[in-house]
């Protein structure tokens, strides 16, 4: 049945434009109850049971269902995820007010959620049958409607359900956190309750009550608690205040090291510095890490300059606020004029940018309080104060909160209990935790995406021939590192009888598996990448394809996209072709067995024959990459050697690299370049292509200053003059230097990142010297791969277009989530093999090594360890010690503890040790042995050191 509404609507430029509105009202959507004899047939796949299990409530003990309204939904998500709630009714209505209405951070929370709380295996349904439509009445506003509309579905359900024999009736509650919305229920004969009404009359259930999101002002404040914060301005004030200049928008960052600063990142083009700083609790003003929020400059009587105090939150009593006067006054040391910055105080907050907080536990000291703070695991978000009865089992647990409010006469802002994680130090819920912090989606692929999977066995057809070449007789091969699954490439090499060489670089042709627009391909476009951690990998796409079907093993039919150039024998290009085609690996090679049969006299098969040439190509190739000033640069990447039995590490080593690892990557980079031309050759306006800026100027004063301090010149005015630089810089005495100085010029790049061709003009790769690049080599692991696939296949007759390929809007944003997976996957890496290290510092106990310098601070030196590739911080002042004289020279750079002076470079030796006195954040910590410095150095002997409790129980056992 159709319905249509018509109505006028005036647009911006003064025209009026006709909107017609069809709703198609479906005869065929049942009540969704099991057993219905007034549906008939209408609901198979029922997924409502008769009788709820496991849930007894006071309020209604007769079996029943919920309909929760939109606030509800948006507001008390976690409550309705506990696996005691069961058999909810979702209405359409309230899910498309819920679309429309969540902030984008609260939807990533939200949606996830939804489709859980609506999936068979939890007994929740999205209903919305013909008789429930209700249309506007003139003079009501959209959200009452939407509230009527929700009362008229659930007293139509009521109504519905009294059909249902006797033993089998059921009832359906409506649940609202409005006032008068649940009056008006009562009023129409529906059973209506508050969320808290509800969750409270579950008495089998009390731990529900800690999941419940406080959201009334009165229920936030403190009792009897002094306003501590001014009063955040309402959004139509800071709007004007913004246009008109008195106010600045940006987003917030909270600092790692002092919980008392941060910086604001001003939004859009302004005469203000780009970056704003705020210092002060009441100039922080509630504002938490990431949010969007409205600034007001101080005069410049009071502007201040960063603080290089590191200062964390204690967790001191929330009334004693002359602690924190007296802390925020030690960040206002006497500096030099130029040393001051713009700063500010936040106004008002513009978005509130939160999600779920992974951390611990604070008990609180009083007996009973059922109050107690929360350590967030990310050292930005301040500490939150929760409510909970659980706190004796929750101590010592990774857990994860929400946040709820924050009102003017408190401390901390106020959350509630959402999930408890597991044990702290567990290698499960560590990894839980860290991808849940970096925001990597892990959940398993659900029925709908694994839908579009194809059926196994599966084997390539002559349909899917056409427009592809048969190269199986070709000599292919792959080349990865041990234990690679997720295959990507594979190369060939042969001589032409025309004497010149053929080289084909063949990509998994995943795009052939994953069409547009299907679940498949958005759950792959919302992971934007593969996330390979220490002891796992967080696939892209399901295992079928990443280590299956796409996956290009040895003696197997695969699917491909070749790029295959002809090149004489100094490397150059004569022609290049694009092809779809089909493969038959003759070999999977791991580095090693590469270099090996490259290397070896005795073999001269055509495999080897093949990488011998791919391997001389490879080097004129990468010497004239360098030439035009492309830059080798460095980093300590290490690899963990696991215990087969209980998979922790036993052993940690630098990463050896080979000319092999160099040869694979060389055609690589050919193959993207080659891509990137031929896509933005087609599509000038729609290619997607991989920029990497060049660093601001400032960027390079560390290394500079570095390489003067060894008396050498580092010249930074372009990539060419840098790389050159670099290959100087060499010690015959000192043969590390050369790969510390490309170590630190690593740390002075800028990320590179996707972006569409027709929305910027800068396409320069600035670390490769390639005027253009994309990513066309690793579609398993990369969903920008995917889309260059699609753009090439276009580009060569071998597929279709589609509308979004071409609309340079949506592929701007697609760009901006796969540059934030690819960060967080980078972050989440780097968690994982910090993690990981800290379990082999902890099995090694105390351990003795040579590091060198890589930065001298105020009070520290950072050091890199070769052996392990491990960076750490040897600290000289330390609490309840002697103060060591400290002269810091930020020129040279230098520091001068006692009569000993440390420049950048020089070597030292550290003792290593796991420090696990803060469960919440264990750390490698590192002193200095060598070279000896009375009450700083410590001794060779470390029975006297001060080690964990775990370590000190364990030694004492020994004795």
């Amino acid at each position: 049945m159709l319905k249509s509404r018509t109505f006028l609507k005036k647009t911006r430029a003064g025209g009026v434009m006709k909107i017609v509105r069809e709703h198609y009202l479906r005869d065929d959507i049942g009540c969704g109850a099991s057993g219905c004899a007034a549906c008939g047939g209408a609901h198979e796949g029922t997924v409502l049971e008769p009788q709820p299990l496991d849930r007894v409530s006071s309020v209604c003990p007769q079996p029943h269902y919920l309909l929760p309204d939109t606030n509800v939904l948006l507001h008390q998500i976690d409550v309705l995820e506990d696996p005691a709630i069961r058999n909810v009714i979702v209405l359409q209505t309230v899910l498309q007010e819920v679309r429309n209405r969540s902030a984008p951070k609260q939807k990533l929370h939200c949606f996830p959620a939804l489709k859980d709380l609506v999936s068979v295996e939890r007994d929740h349904q999205i209903f919305n049958p013909r008789e429930t439509y209700v249309e506007q009445l003139q003079g009501e506003t959209s959200n009452d409607r939407n509230d009527r509309a929700i009362r008229v579905a659930a007293k139509w359900y009521n109504e519905h359900l009294k059909k249902m024999s006797a033993e089998n009736q059921l009832q359906v509650i409506f649940i609202t956190n409005d006032r008068k919305n649940k009056e008006k229920a009562i009023e129409e004969g529906i059973p209506a309750f508050t969320c808290e009404e509800y969750v409270k009359s579950l008495t089998a259930h009390p731990e529900l009550i800690d999941r419940l999101a406080c959201l009334s002002e009165e229920g936030n404040e403190i009792e009897s608690g002094k306003i501590i914060f001014s009063e955040h301005l309402p959004l139509s004030k800071l709007q004007q205040g913004i246009k008109s200049g008195t106010y600045l928008q940006g987003t917030f960052r909270a600092s790692r090291e002092n919980y008392l600063e941060a910086t604001v990142w001003v939004h859009g083009d302004t005469e203000v510095n780009k970056e704003i700083i705020l210092q002060g609790l009441k100039n922080l003003n509630r504002a938490i890490h990431e949010d969007i929020v409205a600034v007001e400059l101080l005069p410049k009587n009071q502007w201040v300059a960063p603080s290089s105090v590191v200062l964390l939150d204690e967790g001191q009593n929330e009334d004693d606020m002359e602690k924190e006067e007296e802390r925020e006054r030690i960040l206002k040391t006497a500096v030099s004029e130029k040393m001051l910055k713009p700063t500010g105080r936040v106004v008002g907050i513009i978005r509130r940018n939160w999600r779920p907080y992974c951390g611990m536990l604070s008990k609180s000291d009083i007996k009973e309080s059922r109050r107690h703070l929360f350590t967030p695991a990310e050292k930005r978000i301040p500490r939150i104060r929760i409510e909970t009865r659980q706190a004796s089992t929750l101590e010592g647990q990774r857990i994860i909160v929400a946040i709820d409010g924050w009102p003017r006469n408190s401390r901390y802002p106020n959350g509630h209990f959402v999930k408890n994680l597991g044990e702290v130090g567990d290698k499960e819920t560590e990894t839980e935790v860290l991808l849940l912090e970096h925001d990597v989606p892990h959940q398993p692929f659900s029925q709908a995406v694994l839908s579009f999977l194809p059926k196994m066995p599966w084997h390539i057809t002559e349909k899917d021939m056409k427009n592809r070449e048969d190269l199986r007789h070709l000599c292919v091969c792959s080349v990865d590192p041990p234990g690679c699954t997720d295959i990507d490439d594979a190369l060939h090499c042969r001589e032409l009888e025309n004497g010149n060489l053929e080289v084909g670089v063949h990509i998994a042709d995943v795009s052939y598996f994953i069409r547009p627009g299907n679940a498949l391909d958005q759950e792959s476009a919302r992971r934007g990448t593969t996330v390979y951690l220490c002891e796992k990998r967080i696939d892209m796409v399901p295992e079928l394809l990443s280590s299956n079907l796409c996956s290009l093993r040895s003696n197997v039919d695969r699917l491909a996209f070749s790029c295959i150039w002809e090149m004489n024998h100094n490397a150059e290009i004569l022609k290049t072709r694009f092809t779809k085609s089909v493969i038959n690996s003759k070999a999977s090679l791991t580095y090693a067995e590469a270099q090996m049969r490259i290397d070896s006299a005795a073999m001269n098969d055509s495999i080897t024959t093949s990488l011998r040439g791919l391997n001389k190509l490879a080097k004129i190739l990468k010497k004239r990459r360098i030439e035009n000033g492309a830059l080798t640069l460095s980093s300590p990447e290490v690899r963990f050697h696991m215990d087969s039995e209980t998979h922790d590490p036993i052993d940690l080593q630098t990463k050896e690299l080979r000319e092999t690892n160099s040869m694979v990557e060389e055609f690589m980079l050919l193959a993207n370049i080659s891509v990137a031309k031929k896509i933005h050759e087609e599509f000038s306006e729609h290619a997607l292509l991989r920029r990497h800026p060049a660093p601001p100027p400032s960027n390079y004063e560390i290394l500079v200053k570095a390489g003067k301090s060894k008396n050498l010149e580092i010249k930074t005015d372009t990539a060419k003059a840098l790389a050159d630089s670099l290959d100087r810089a060499d010690s015959p005495t000192f043969p590390y230097l050369n790969t510390l100085l490309r170590i630190l010029a690593t740390r002075c790049m800028m990320q590179a990142v996707y972006f569409c061709s027709g929305m910027d003009t800068d396409f320069h790769h600035y670390g490769l010297a390639s005027p253009i690049y994309t990513h066309f080599t690793s579609p398993i692991r990369r969903y920008a791969d995917i889309i260059v696939h699609r753009l090439l296949a276009v580009a060569v007759g071998a597929d279709c277009t589609y509308p979004e390929l071409t609309d340079k809007h949506k592929l701007a944003d697609l760009c901006k989530n796969l540059n934030f997976r690819h960060k967080m996957a980078q972050y989440a890496q780097r968690a994982s093999v910090s993690f990981h290290t800290q379990l082999f510092f902890k099995s090694k106990g105390i351990v003795s090594e040579e590091a060198y310098i890589l930065f001298v601070r105020k009070n520290a030196i950072v050091v890199l360890i070769p052996k392990y590739g491990l960076e750490g911080t040897v600290f000289f002042e330390e609490k309840d010690k002697p103060k060591p004289r400290l002269t810091y020279d930020d020129e040279i750079p230098s520091l001068k503890i006692e009569d000993t002076v440390f420049h950048i470079f020089d070597k030292v030796k550290v003792k290593i040790m796991l420090d696990s006195s803060n469960l919440q954040h264990q750390k490698i910590r590192m002193s200095l042995v060598e070279p000896q410095i009375p009450g700083i150095s410590v001794p060779t002997d470390t029975s006297n050191m001060d080690i964990s409790e775990p370590e000190r129980k364990k030694k004492k056992l020994q004795k």
